[in-house]
């Protein structure tokens, strides 16, 4: 059998130790403005305006993403909701006095990451029927992933997690 080339507890570490890097961001009050910006936005605001918007933009063309980016998110938050419930993993506010608490999560769990999970699916599902909004989506769907450590709500390894279920989501949703 072979032996992983780090122990699990040092990989825990190394998580910690990266949120807790990522989370002195928030120190700085410009920073954590935006973050918690981003965060907010990320709670679903922006995806429904997004979702709202495609119509109006490309008219019935805009059905089938609209349709499959409602898909996507109502498959991810059953699925993170699921994965919460039997992970139970702490936030790292929780488990480290190095890390704070910049914004109020909207769960108790932690692994893994719902926002990121959505912002990956949402914005590969979209990127593929209209490309030209990557540039717009792309850059918020990575701030979105960078928010979570940097306020303090996920690990590193949460966000890594939502944006791989995220992705293989909306390649399933679009496999449709």
């Amino acid at each position: 059998m072979l032996k992983p080339s780090l122990p699990l507890h040092r990989i825990e570490a190394l998580d910690l130790a990266l949120c807790v890097r990522a989370n002195r961001a928030s120190r700085n009050g410009l920073l954590r403005s935006l973050f918690r910006a981003v965060s907010r936005a990320g709670d679903g605001a922006f995806w429904y305006a997004l979702m709202a918007a495609l119509p109006m933009a490309y008219g019935a063309q805009a059905w089938p993403a609209v349709a499959r980016m409602a898909l996507a998110a109502g498959a991810g938050l059953l699925l993170y909701k699921w994965l919460k419930r039997r992970t139970l993993r702490p936030r790292p506010y929780q488990v480290s006095p190095d890390v704070v608490a910049a914004a109020a999560p909207l769960d108790q769990f932690s692994f893994p990451s719902g926002h990121t999970l959505h912002a990956v699916s949402l914005t590969v599902v979209a990127c593929t029927h209209f490309p030209q909004l990557a540039p717009l989506l792309v850059p918020f769907a990575l701030l979105v992933a960078a928010s979570r450590p940097i306020l303090g709500l996920h690990y590193p390894s949460d966000v890594l997690a939502g944006a791989t279920l995220g992705t293989v989501l909306a390649l399933a949703v679009l496999a449709l």
